[in-house]
């Protein structure tokens, strides 16, 4: 990541990205976004601060700042300022970002997290979102770019973000691998789902029952299976196939499950070994096995004196 921008004439400039829009549009998404690739995010900072933080300083990477009706010293006016700051500044590459969001769709967030709206802590939601969208109307018509998030997921929110501002127009593919066991369903949102059951079984090995697919000897148990390395190889080789064509396409996250029967051994196992291989060729991978953090959540239950 370059730490600044180069104008046509030679010298640096410093890039910013400033956030903002109504409250439960996806501020704080954004920012997160931005920040995986590669933006100093500031969340927050008082309004008549960032001239300060932006004059007299060497070219940084570059910045995303998050600004709403939270923020301490917020006023239309102010921030329609700044803004008028940014863009007359010689050397600075600025946008505006507005979130938008249609007043049901804010309701309906609010009501999920059954938080207060900034806007009216004592009142309703209905009458925070109506006031804040009033107040921010003249920032919207401000704005050189704007993102309706109403009917966006937050994969697909994330991925717009990553196509305005991947360096190079290049957007990152975060790939998930999740372990799971199939007599508790598969998890939520899987783009595909392989199914190790066929593979030798730990579990009727009293030795290893209790230890899980993380564990060396349980690893090197199922590797005794002929059938495991094949079987971690191809599953590399069509990861190293689609991976590539579905970045192509704009995706930003792709989800891979790994199932077997408990969720312990064999996928735990499987998803280990593919995490490292794609990690090794350069994907950003994350990994989550799901019945093992279940298991630890009801051990630490029982602990506190909450278990059934």
């Amino acid at each position: 990541m370059p730490d600044a921008l180069l104008n046509d004439q030679g010298p640096a400039v410093q890039r910013v990205v400033l956030v903002t829009g109504a409250s439960g549009a996806g501020r704080s998404t954004a920012l997160n976004v931005l920040e995986d690739l590669g933006f100093e995010a500031i969340d927050n900072l008082p309004i008549s601060l960032i001239p300060r933080l932006l004059e007299g300083q060497p070219p940084r990477p570059p910045l995303a700042l998050g600004v709403d009706t939270r923020t301490r010293d917020f006023s239309a006016r102010a921030l329609a300022e700044l803004i008028g700051h940014l863009a007359a500044a010689p050397a600075i590459e600025a946008d505006v970002v507005y979130l938008d969001c249609r007043p049901d769709v804010l309701l309906r967030r609010f009501s999920e997290t059954r938080r207060r709206h900034p806007m009216a802590p004592a009142e309703s939601p209905a009458e925070g979102v109506a006031r804040e969208l009033d107040l921010l109307g003249p920032i919207r018509d401000l704005a050189t770019i704007l993102i309706d998030t109403s009917d966006l997921t937050i994969h697909e929110f994330r991925a717009e973000m990553a196509a305005r501002f991947a360096v190079g127009g290049a957007a990152p593919l975060a790939v998930s691998l999740h372990s799971f066991s199939y007599k508790r369903g598969m998890p939520h949102g899987l783009d595909m789902a392989f199914d190790c059951r066929f593979l030798k079984n730990p579990y009727w090995e009293a030795a290893l029952r209790a230890r899980d697919g993380r564990d060396p000897e349980v690893c090197a148990y199922i590797a005794t299976d002929a059938r495991y390395t094949p079987f971690v190889e191809r599953l590399t080789e069509l990861a190293g196939f689609v991976l590539p064509a579905h970045r192509e396409e704009g995706r930003s996250h792709i989800s891979i499950g790994l199932g077997c029967t408990g969720g312990q051994h064999r996928s735990v196992a499987v998803a280990e070994a593919l995490a490292k291989r794609l990690a090794a060729t350069g994907w950003q991978v994350s990994i989550r096995h799901r019945e093992l953090e279940r298991r630890v959540q009801g051990v630490s239950a029982q602990a506190t004196g909450r278990g059934a």
